[in-house]
């Protein structure tokens, strides 16, 4: 979940995330047309669909809103869960928007629901000099809770989707100390959800997959019964210091099981570029094209233009898409630059009140707010921007259509008060609807369950 080579003393995480890259503007333009879903982009298998769980939208007619922040307000159609073109029909439902901002639904494209204790009683945290402490730290917090997995999760993810998360990429720890817990209870609580969140299961072995004997068996069940769409990773190099053993086991499951890949890469300098490299060409080898991930990626930030381009290519050549969580102006990935080679990036929470940290709190609007505080902007189009990543950048990841209010884009938005775009990153207003294919989920910051 964080980084693998701890920098000298106590540490925290943000002190292992500290470090210095800039974003140079993000380029996700909020008025873009829904983009084509990446065929081998993991869409997931137990993904809702828009109105779906049993709850139908029919024809909605959200009245008097101002999409994306536009001087005058409209209406906004909405028939079986998607934007429609043209007037709406006799007899629709209407639900007032009283002049307020409709925004996408943000997309949370790296969050780990399984280790968080939101919701619960307070959690006082002993310091740790090294990743073996928290990883320790969490096999103790995860036995002294009272609440499973599966509710724990439920409360988080639904916080999220009150604060206008549509979908996430959900990472889960498997390691002999959990067996499956985690992916069980991720499983269940999207099941509850499914209705109002997309979501996408990750794999994750925190503890390493060579170095933790039984881990790579586990990987194997959780594939096989259909628990996970993604096998995840950790380091090849730095902390399972297995480079080509790891990487062969991880996409060995994946290629059997027809899931996909995504590996949890901190390593900086040259074990992160081996490792990077490593994971392209095992992409390139079994065709997975579309269906690899690397997430934080701390080796990339601070190259110079030419190195850069040269992974970028060889990244977007195989279709490998990036998440960043933005923990620092010299950790964020450039994404922009990224971008220009056709790489997919997007956002993502991270963890949310572990035994890492006791911070966090799954509000991906927040997050686009960070995107911009850490990389330093302050021109309207990069704020836009920074909400824009937050949408869209993350849909890209999960392989979703993007919720851009085009004809035929899922009807998954947020009414908020407010001025303009860039003022809304900036304050974050309370989420006073939010909706999902169609029908309200949460309403006034509150979850409808």
């Amino acid at each position: 979940m964080q980084p693998s080579s701890p920098s000298p003393g106590a540490l925290s995480r943000r002190t292992m995330l500290a470090g210095a890259a800039a974003l140079a503007g993000t380029g996700a333009a909020m008025g873009a047309s829904a983009g084509t879903a990446h065929a081998a982009g993991a869409a997931p298998e137990h993904a809702a669909t828009p109105g779906g769980g049993g709850r139908r939208a029919g024809t909605v007619v959200f009245r008097n809103v101002r999409v994306l922040g536009a001087a005058r307000a409209t209406d906004l159609v909405v028939v079986d869960g998607r934007i429609a073109d043209g007037p709406a029909p006799r007899g629709a439902k209407v639900v007032d928007g009283g002049g307020r901002i409709a925004l996408p639904s943000l997309v949370d494209a790296h969050i780990h629901p399984d280790k968080t204790t939101w919701g619960g009683s307070w959690v006082s945290r002993r310091p740790a000099s090294a990743i073996a402490d928290y990883v320790a730290q969490d096999v103790e917090l995860f036995r002294s809770q009272r609440r499973p997995v599966a509710e724990r999760a439920y409360g988080l993810m639904s916080h999220a989707v009150a604060r206008g998360t549509r979908a996430m990429r959900a990472h889960a720890d498997v390691a002999p100390a959990y067996g499956l817990a985690g992916v069980e209870g991720l499983a269940a609580a999207r099941e509850r959800l499914r209705h109002a969140l997309d979501v996408q299961i990750v794999a994750f072995p925190q503890h390493g997959v060579i170095r933790t004997p039984g881990t790579a068996a586990l990987l194997e069940r959780a594939a096989r019964a259909g628990l996970v769409d993604m096998i995840g990773g950790i380091d090849p190099i730095g902390f399972d210091q297995a480079l080509d053993e790891q990487l062969d086991t991880v996409f060995g499951i994946a290629d059997r099981h027809g899931v996909g890949v995504d590996i949890h890469l901190h390593d900086r300098g040259e074990k992160g570029l081996r490792a990077l490299r490593g994971i392209i060409d095992r992409t390139r080898a079994l065709s997975l094209a579309g269906r690899v991930t690397v997430s934080h990626v701390f080796c990339l930030p601070g190259l110079t233009d030419g190195e850069l381009g040269s992974l970028a290519a060889g990244l977007g050549d195989q279709d490998i898409a990036l998440t960043t969580v933005a923990p620092s102006d010299s950790l964020v990935l450039p994404i922009a630059r990224l971008r220009e080679h056709g790489v997919r990036v997007g956002l993502g929470s991270d963890g949310v009140r572990d035994s890492w940290s006791p911070f966090g709190n799954a509000d991906m609007m927040h997050r686009a707010h960070l995107l911009g505080w850490v990389t330093d902007v302050r021109l309207d189009d990069e704020l836009t921007d920074c909400y824009g990543v937050a949408a869209h950048g993350g849909a890209d990841v999960m392989g979703l259509a993007h919720a851009d209010f085009a004809a035929g884009a899922p009807a998954d938005f947020v009414l908020v008060r407010g001025e303009c775009l860039p003022q809304v990153v900036v304050d974050m207003p309370r989420r006073d609807v939010v909706v999902h294919g169609g029908v309200v989920v949460a309403r006034d910051g509150e979850f409808l369950g």
